[in-house]
């Protein structure tokens, strides 16, 4: 884009209409199906093997693809939901890349491992085009049980429970349900609409009542849910962001990555979405690396990343990494902001101090920078909101949950990222909202 065609401060419509479209497409396109073939075809079929292990649902990964290659997808269809009902998400958003892939025999013999992601996509796809439905409810039981939270584990939790034969209320506050899927996630990693089309295909099991607007400590509350119901659990993820700490973090063009997703994620029209010339994000994880690449994208001339440690210790996988390089990103280690820079309330740069490890701890060096910005976004991590705890113990900012997700609460269990062993990640929320879900038919029936 050329520097005469750029607005200043923070403005919409920095692209021509057409180049939205292009930059938010599909970030992989899918496989057809003699790629798929042929990609299947590499695997080894490990016994005892490693992607399975890696996968923190446990795919049965050498199966689905043997599946694949014998011309079975909806087969392979089959292996996957089974332990992973929202593996068609997962195999869009999930870094492949340091789980399943990374162990790939195929990775360590030649460097290129079997393409286990697209694989996974290709098969679910096929799937839900077909309307394939794998599961039925079992007699129905009696029991009713509250989820609150429609994002992943909650979902994976009702789909669960509901296919064990128990009536399901989902509850959540957003007026849409998918949680991070429909909310969190880039754009060009879902296009489509595809997190509402999934929702819709796994809802059709029956038996899973959603109830929107309903926002836990607010409209629903904790006590009531444990007298109305046989058990709840808790999938609320984080919704508070952590403060930056830093003077001036007040001023007009400071806000959230995770509300300018969101923002990214709901509009009908990316181009009426402003963006500034200079963006500046803080931030070493996939939220912000989302939000860089989606500024970009959306016409910044300049984004840079800040991050306060190094490259190893940024929570963005390499994969990640290498896209917003890719994208135009420029990324500063070892930097901490001080101080956010404005005139008449509005930002105008940021001040940082460089850091770096002493006797094991992050510390600042007394030297400063200062990088020009119009637009500044917080992707510092997330904290649970005071009122979703509601007298469960926490450990570490998260609710505390056993092996099995039970809060310190009789009849409340808890998943995803709200609860301690959520890591942020879609694939890690299904596991704990399905293996809930086993754990809470166990002490019911």
């Amino acid at each position: 884009m050329n520097e005469g065609m750029l607005k200043p401060g923070i403005a919409a419509e920095r692209l021509a209409p057409h180049q939205y479209e292009e930059n938010f497409s599909d970030l992989h396109a899918p496989l057809a199906e003699h790629e798929a073939q042929v990609e299947s075809e590499r695997c080894y079929f490990c016994y005892d093997a490693p992607c399975q292990t890696a996968c923190p649902t446990a795919i049965d990964i050498p199966l689905f693809i043997r599946q694949i290659s014998t011309g079975n997808p909806l087969g392979a269809a089959r292996t996957i939901f089974n332990q992973n009902i929202l593996g068609g998400m997962c195999a869009r958003v999930c870094p492949t890349e340091t789980l399943c892939e990374e162990v790939c025999v195929r990775e360590e013999a030649e460097g290129k491992p079997v393409k286990i992601g697209h694989l996974q996509r290709f098969a679910t796809d096929r799937a839900m085009q077909e309307n394939a439905q794998f599961f039925e409810r079992r007699p129905a039981t009696g029991k009713k049980i509250a989820v609150v939270g429609a994002g992943p584990a909650g979902i994976a939790c009702a789909h669960r429970l509901s296919m064990l034969g128990h009536d399901v209320t989902v509850f959540d506050a957003r007026p849409k349900a998918g949680g991070l899927n429909e909310y969190g996630i880039a754009s060009y990693k879902t296009v489509d609409g595809f997190a509402q089309a999934e929702l819709e295909y796994v809802l059709a099991i029956g038996g899973i009542t959603i109830e929107l607007g309903k926002a836990l400590g607010r409209d629903i509350f904790l006590d009531d849910l444990v007298e109305r119901f046989d058990a709840v659990f808790l999938g609320v993820g984080l919704g508070g962001v952590n403060a930056l700490r830093a003077a001036g973090e007040e001023a007009e063009g400071v806000a959230d990555a995770v509300d300018f997703i969101a923002e990214l994620r709901q509009a009908e029209d990316l181009s009426g979405i402003p963006i500034g010339r200079r963006v500046i994000v803080i931030g070493g994880g996939m939220t912000a690396i989302d939000a860089a690449v989606q500024a970009k994208l959306l016409g910044a001339h300049e984004v840079t990343i800040c991050y306060r440690r190094g490259h190893e210790q940024m929570g963005a996988s390499e994969f990640e990494q290498d896209l917003a390089a890719s994208r135009g990103v420029v990324v500063r280690h070892w930097v901490r902001p001080v101080r956010v820079l404005s005139e008449n309330g509005t930002v105008t740069g940021l001040e940082l101090e460089y850091t770096r490890i002493r006797d094991g701890k992050l510390v600042g060096m007394g030297s400063t920078m200062t990088l020009p910005a119009d637009q500044i976004f917080k992707a510092i991590g997330q904290t649970l909101e005071e009122e979703h705890a509601d007298g469960l113990e926490l450990e570490g900012g998260r609710i505390r949950v056993d092996e099995n997700g039970r809060t310190s609460r009789s009849k409340v269990w808890a998943g995803g990222d709200c609860a301690t062993g959520g890591d942020d990640l879609t694939v890690t929320a299904v596991a704990n909202g399905r293996d809930a879900a086993e754990n809470i038919h166990a002490s019911i029936t």
